[in-house]
């Protein structure tokens, strides 16, 4: 992208990893983007690559399967990271020095030391980054985090982040694949629904925290697995991961996560949230919550008949698409991109310290 006056010119964005993530999410939205253009698309499968350059590229995009090569191109503004977890750091740090703002898939990072050295990066770097917590760009969350803002809940003290599956394990690419991946449904889906509880509580200041996690059902065939049985061994993974995290403030987070559960309430990416004034949860669409002239009272907002003030945006606009125009808003006004690598840290710290306690059988203390 030339000069700042020029506002009409498209960024040139370049694509690291062509998997699952990349065309089921941000491909199409970075399609759909009036100032954006794909030029460049890497993978280490070079025919995934080929196909995705057809597909969402320029007339003359590039394919390699060396990201580096995206990286030496000059004329390339923005670089997309949406490889599996272990690559994110590494190639994220790369693209920051090599002078491209950066949007990286969630989780930040495979653990908080690796999310750190892409906080520093940033900084050191000046370049902006920011990190694929697309749930935060839906209407009912959008709707609660406003009433936060607004100070309808008070003081609140206690939340619980929810992403729990009963049989949906992903049986496609790394996911099963500790190395590779980190763990397996507290960094892959517990992951979103930690951010977003944090996001609408605005706490990013963890104690301690305690954490369990379970490999109880990776064995069991047949597994009545929603996209088909794995191979035995391959799982190699958690199934389910618990967490009670204690806030410097006092306040309580639970987290709960599971690809594979006996449990009958499936429910993805959510958050609960009880303060000194009210309270709010998603488990019927948005419900608000608290008393009223002596009497307890229940909000159910209609989220298609309109917006709200901290709304930008269409009424349904699509989470993927509003959080690829909002990222690229963020660059071209040179404001903080809604997801700050900061927030994201502290995601990735407390994710990790879940999984440390799960293995020493002791609480995590943070800042120790």
């Amino acid at each position: 992208m030339a000069s700042k006056g020029k506002m009409a010119e498209k960024f040139r964005i370049g694509i690291i990893g062509c998997g699952g993530i990349a065309v089921g999410k941000h491909l199409p939205a970075l399609k759909a983007q009036a100032d954006a253009e794909m030029v460049w698309f890497c993978d280490i499968i070079k025919e995934r690559a080929e196909k995705a350059a057809k597909e969402y590229g320029t007339s003359d995009a590039k394919v390699t399967t060396d990201y580096k090569e995206v990286l030496a191109d000059k004329t390339v503004d923005i670089v997309h990271v949406l490889t599996p977890n272990r690559s994110h750091s590494f190639i994220t740090v790369d693209a920051l020095e090599a002078g491209k703002h950066v949007m990286c898939e969630k989780p930040m990072a495979i653990n908080a030391e690796e999310a750190k050295k892409m906080v520093d990066a940033a900084k050191r770097t000046g370049k902006k980054l920011t990190i694929g917590y697309q749930s935060r760009h839906r209407s009912d969350s959008l709707y609660i985090k406003a009433e936060a803002e607004q100070g309808s809940f008070g003081d609140i003290y206690y939340a619980k982040a929810t992403a729990l599956r009963r049989r949906a394990v992903p049986t496609w690419g790394v996911f099963m694949n500790e190395y590779e991946q980190g763990g397996g449904p507290l960094i892959d889906i517990g992951t979103h629904a930690l951010d977003l509880t944090l996001w609408c509580m605005d706490n990013y200041k963890p104690k301690y925290c305690v954490g369990t996690t379970y490999h109880k059902l990776g064995e069991k065939f047949p597994t009545g697995n929603a996209w088909g049985d794995w191979k035995p061994g391959e799982f190699t993974v958690e199934d389910s991961a618990f967490g009670f995290i204690v806030m410097e403030n006092g306040a309580t987070i639970v987290l709960e996560s599971s690809w594979a559960l006996n449990m009958l309430d499936p429910r993805e990416a959510i958050t609960t949230l009880c303060g000194t004034e009210g309270g709010a949860d998603m488990l019927d669409g948005v419900r608000i919550n608290g008393i009223r002239n002596g009497r307890q009272y229940v909000l159910k907002p209609d989220l298609k008949a309109g917006g709200v003030a901290f709304y930008d945006g269409a009424a349904n606009e699509d989470p993927a698409a509003r959080e690829a125009r909002l990222w690229l808003k963020a660059i071209r006004e040179d404001k903080d991109p809604v997801v700050t690598p900061e927030q994201a840290y502290v995601v990735s710290c407390i994710l990790e310290g879940i999984y440390t306690s799960a293995k020493t059988g002791e609480p995590y203390y943070f800042n120790k």
